[in-house]
């Protein structure tokens, strides 16, 4: 009789019980941080299990707690301290006598903690919503409203603004400010990408903790004093590296937009769909924004298992070649894809087995892959793809810059290493043996078939998105579909298999 075996069960997680707003919850003690450590949980995380949002803005959870902007303010008691007897002082009815925290010279004033930054203790008690916790709020919103803009009507963030969210549901009819609102730079050229707005800025330093200690590049930081600070560059030098569009993201107004959507379309007119980033075999998590069948951005979604809320500058400018007017829209070769696809098996039925290649590029889907190899297996013909090297970074952009590279090799079409058959295959088509090539989504002139090889083909079949040298010699040439005009699977450089959805028509 076989042994049974045990499975270990995971170890229980130590939690910590509070009250929120009079309502008994049970947390867990310890929560990641911005670096994946465990550390206390604290009083907004608490209030975030109970499903009570507290308003922020310089809090972030994949950043460093700076504690700033006292937006997440909350009143809360503690359990008084032990007797003599080294027990807790306790009510008549049993229960744990909870003391409200005061300000130190105003004993009747209960005193306001930062939830961000302030750690739960067992038997805590946090007043989330009392009518104390809501006047200091108001009175922070106050503050922040005061040398603010009203430029709401043509700011770029309108309706993805948590400074207009908040003032909607926790700030006053009326501000007691009556004097001259202080003036800042406005349009400021940040950078290559993204445009800066002072009057606007808050000074959360989301922008400044992100630089530094996700982006490894300490460009940003405060400079004036008082009213008159700014965010800014040392000695006003570009804000150039490839993580800079991230700080538009994080930013919870307006006041840093990104040049490439910047006064394009209103947020509430785009179209949001899943999809991922091409530029890399990353395979960011990514939305895409689109109305009319234009897409308008590309945004990061988070996934902590592949990209977190991050993604890199040149993935997410890289989608501009969707819209180009040179697209590849007609079938050439036939009077159209019902003859192209008739006159082409018919072709295909005649070829020698061994005579043929078929280069599926390492950008279309696990699901396109797959099709290809079911055809190279039938007809004995030998398969590869083109291979795309570069330079990664230490957070996410990756030396492959093909997104499916993983893919190919997994399904069979390209061998251990991508690339390796290609010369055999521009051999084979040199002395006659491989007289029948089938390309998707490359142009193999660059890779060491030429177009004089590409001459000697007896049948050349293409499937590509924009013209190149390779589509210029097809037999036969079908147009293809970006992306984000699909929907299927790629498989990234660590093995996950990730879908995305279409998010437009193709042309």
């Amino acid at each position: 009789m076989a042994e049974e075996t045990k499975t270990e069960e995971p170890p229980a997680i130590e939690t910590i019980t509070v009250k929120v707003d009079g309502r008994e919850i049970d947390v867990p003690k310890l929560t990641p941080d911005w670096q994946g450590n465990l550390v206390p949980t604290t009083v907004l995380q608490a209030c975030e299990h109970a499903g009570i949002e507290i308003p922020h803005y310089c809090y972030h959870p994949k950043l460093p707690v700076a504690g700033n902007c006292r937006m997440c303010l909350v009143h809360v008691g503690m359990p008084g301290r032990p007797g003599p007897d080294g027990k807790p002082p306790m009510n008549e009815d049993g229960s744990l006598k909870i003391d409200p925290m005061v300000l130190p010279y105003e004993r009747s004033t209960p005193k306001g903690v930062i939830g961000c930054a302030t750690n739960l203790i067992p038997g805590m008690e946090i007043y989330a919503s009392s009518p104390e916790t809501k006047e200091m709020r108001e009175a922070v919103l106050e503050s922040l409203l005061i040398n603010h803009p009203l430029d709401c009507t043509i700011c770029d963030q309108a309706g993805e603004c948590k400074l207009q969210e908040y003032s909607v549901e926790h700030g006053q009819a009326e501000s007691q400010f009556a004097e001259y609102k202080v003036h800042k730079p406005k349009a400021v050229d940040l950078g290559p990408r993204i445009m800066l707005d002072a009057e606007r800025c808050v000074l959360c330093t989301r922008c400044i903790r992100f630089t530094k200690d996700i982006a490894d590049d300490d460009a940003l930081g405060i400079v004036n004093r008082g009213s008159y600070n700014t965010i800014a560059t040392f000695l006003d030098t570009p804000f150039d590296n490839n993580y800079t569009l991230n700080t538009a993201d994080i930013c919870p107004v307006g006041a840093l937009t990104s040049k490439d959507f910047r006064f394009q379309m209103r947020v509430w007119f785009l179209k949001e769909t899943d999809s991922l980033c091409t530029g890399c075999g990353t395979n960011c998590n990514t939305v895409i924004g689109s109305r009319e069948n234009t897409m308008y951005r590309y945004e990061p979604r988070e996934n902590d298992a592949v990209n977190g809320p991050w993604m890199c500058d040149s993935g997410r400018l890289n989608y501009k070649w969707i819209g180009r007017e040179d697209r590849l829209t007609e079938v050439q070769g036939a009077s159209g894809w019902a003859t192209a696809i008739t006159e082409i098996s018919g072709k295909l039925e005649e070829v020698e087995a061994g005579s043929m290649a078929i280069i599926g590029g390492a950008r279309q889907t696990n699901e396109e892959l797959y099709l290809l190899k079911k055809l190279a297996n039938k007809l004995e013909a030998v398969t590869d793809s083109v291979p795309r090297m570069g330079e990664g970074d230490h957070l996410l952009s990756c030396p492959d810059k093909n997104p499916n590279s993983t893919g190919s090799r997994l399904i069979g079409i390209a061998g251990e290493t991508l690339g390796s058959r290609l010369a055999d295959i521009a051999a084979g088509i040199e002395v006659g043996t491989i007289k029948t090539l089938i390309v998707f989504g490359d142009d193999v002139t660059q890779h060491g078939i030429s177009e004089a090889l590409l001459d000697q083909l007896d049948l050349l079949v293409v499937s590509d998105i924009l013209p190149n040298a390779t589509t210029a010699k097809a037999h036969y040439l079908l147009p293809g579909c970006a992306h984000a005009e699909k929907r299927g699977t790629f498989t990234n450089v660590k093995g996950r298999v990730q879908k995305f959805m279409k998010a437009l028509e193709a042309p």
